[in-house]
């Protein structure tokens, strides 16, 4: 294919816009588009999104980008070989297999209104909270997607019905996108990858399989579950009616876990993206790491159906740029969030200031659903720069937290350090443009911080899942581009081991305020 112009397509469908990228064979972005959708809240902690919003952003996000890449001179629909797909996890959908229409609201992950499912099933279940961890990885906790389908399925009627009809069909957004991108009702393809399926509490992380025990016990009809694959195969083509037709979609994962493909992570490596919330994953080959440190054992990627599993240790922040969308939007602090870096840059430390966003609970490493926010050591002295790094800083802390539980599971063998014995962290994602963020990070973590120039891996990580399938590049040039960090940026700490020790024990105080306070009056 070195002769010819080769490209590949990659939806990147996130919490609260779309996007599609083209790359050519060098990984190049030669066109681009992003489209925000509508994210609903109904009552407090309840967070929705309308799934047929995000199918026409898909759509209209593939056709700006392919008319991009067209008008600089690029022979797209000749050249363009596979699509990949990456999205948000653990965000549950059910719709009707005979019209295709969604029959409730995509109940987002971060959504806490499984609350009481939860506690229900932790009294009833022989092993309580980790009843289901050595079979899935995963604690009974409102993030995954098992329990919102038990929401659905107790309060909807019409997912009553349609389960009863043999008319419902459950999935993730993959699995919702690939259905309609594939014909819908008209031959669309029912399927999710390994590593979305890995985030529902429903698979085995061994057999790669929907656990029937766990499907019995929950109560869960197998029929409305999609076919489980691997994240690097032809899945099937995409049918008439978007911007293309006719080219393969092989390519499949969920965003934490394209981001590892995209930063080219290999055993003993980590990354973390920061969106929305924050995720850290660590790769730990082909050995499943059980967590005795608040970490969930996950999938990373298995990058084919006769390719090796990868598996990974992961810790999950709810809310790390949606605090800053929270200034803005809530509060009005700022007018766009890239204001912040500047406001927060006004004074050189928060005053004393700690902002812990535990909006709808905390995850990784508390686990805990009764946490709400908190702000505290305002004094009269505290004004809004001091606010703004507060939350900054929370971020940061919160990735320290995770990464402190990586290193105690995971332990000196199960980490990769450079030649002066450091462990670094590679970063992707949005927020990541603010360098002064970054400069906190590797000022709380104590280590290094390493910045790619393409800071989009997640998108990325689903290209190379989608041309690995089909030739466009091997295995080795995926994992060998990782090396070649000439153009990253590295952020060096320079705080003080004395004064981070403090900030960090300041923190955890922070932290111990939020707990017990779901029950507050309104």
């Amino acid at each position: 294919m070195s002769g010819e112009q080769v490209y590949v397509g990659s939806i990147d469908q996130g919490t609260t816009s779309s996007r599609f990228i083209i790359y050519d064979r060098n990984a190049r972005t030669i066109g681009s588009h992003q489209v925000e959708f509508t994210q609903f809240c109904p009552h407090a902690g309840w967070v929705e999104h309308d799934p047929m919003e995000i199918l026409e952003s898909v759509k209209l996000c593939m056709a700006k980008a392919i008319d991009e890449a067209t008008a600089d001179g690029h022979n797209v629909n000749d050249g363009l070989k596979a699509i990949g797909l990456t999205n948000q996890r653990e965000t549950t959908l059910v719709w009707s297999k005979s019209t295709g229409r969604p029959l409730y609201n995509a109940i987002v992950w971060m959504d806490a209104r499984t609350s009481s499912i939860c506690r229900k099933l932790e009294k009833e279940l022989s092993g309580g909270r980790t009843h289901f961890v050595e079979t899935c990885g995963l604690p009974i906790s409102t993030y995954f997607s098992a329990v919102k389908l038990l929401w659905l399925m107790e309060n909807v009627d019409s997912v009553k019905e349609a389960i009863k009809e043999g008319d419902a069909l459950f999935g993730t957004v993959d699995t919702w996108l690939i259905w309609n991108l594939t014909g819908g009702t008209t031959g669309g393809l029912h399927v999710t990858d390994v590593s979305n399926a890995s985030r529902t509490m429903l698979m085995n992380l061994k057999s790669l399989e929907w656990d029937k025990p766990t499907l019995d016990t929950l109560g869960i009809r197998p029929d409305i579950l999609p076919r489980i694959i691997s994240n690097s195969e032809i899945i099937g083509k995409i049918a008439d009616g978007w911007p293309v037709t006719g080219i393969p979609i092989s390519g499949c994962l969920g965003d934490q876990h394209a981001a590892m493909v995209g930063q080219a992570c290999r055993r003993g490596e980590a990354k973390s993206t920061y969106g929305t919330g924050a995720f850290i994953l660590l790769n730990t080959g082909e050995e499943m790491v059980h967590s005795t440190h608040g970490l969930l054992s996950t999938l990373a990627f298995k990058l084919g159906p006769d390719a090796p599993t990868n598996y990974a240790l992961e810790g999950s922040i709810a809310i790390a740029g949606a605090a800053v969308q929270w200034l803005r939007d809530s509060l009005g602090i700022i007018s766009s969030a890239s204001e912040i870096e500047k406001l927060a840059a006004q004074v050189d430390s928060t005053g004393g200031v700690y902002f812990v966003p535990a909006f709808n609970g905390l995850f990784a490493p508390w686990w805990r659903d009764d946490a709400r926010g908190v702000c505290i050591g305002i004094t009269r002295f505290t004004n809004r720069a001091h606010i703004a790094r507060a939350v900054l800083e929370s971020m940061a802390f919160q990735v320290k937290d995770v990464l402190d539980s990586m290193h105690k599971d995971a332990g000196e063998k199960g980490e990769v350090k450079n030649e002066k014995g450091e462990f670094l962290l590679r970063v992707d994602g949005g927020a990541t443009v603010n360098n002064l963020l970054m400069q906190i990070q590797a000022d709380i973590l104590g280590n290094p911080v390493v910045r790619p120039a393409d800071i989009e891996t997640t998108a990325l990580g689903a290209a190379y899942a989608a041309g690995l399938a089909v030739g466009v590049w091997t295995e080795d040039e995926i994992f060998d581009s990782g090396t070649r960090r000439s153009d990253a940026t590295t952020f060096n700490p320079k705080l003080d081991e004395e004064l981070r020790k403090k900030k960090v024990d300041s923190w955890c105080k922070a932290v111990s305020r939020t707990f017990d306070l779901a029950d507050l009056s309104l």
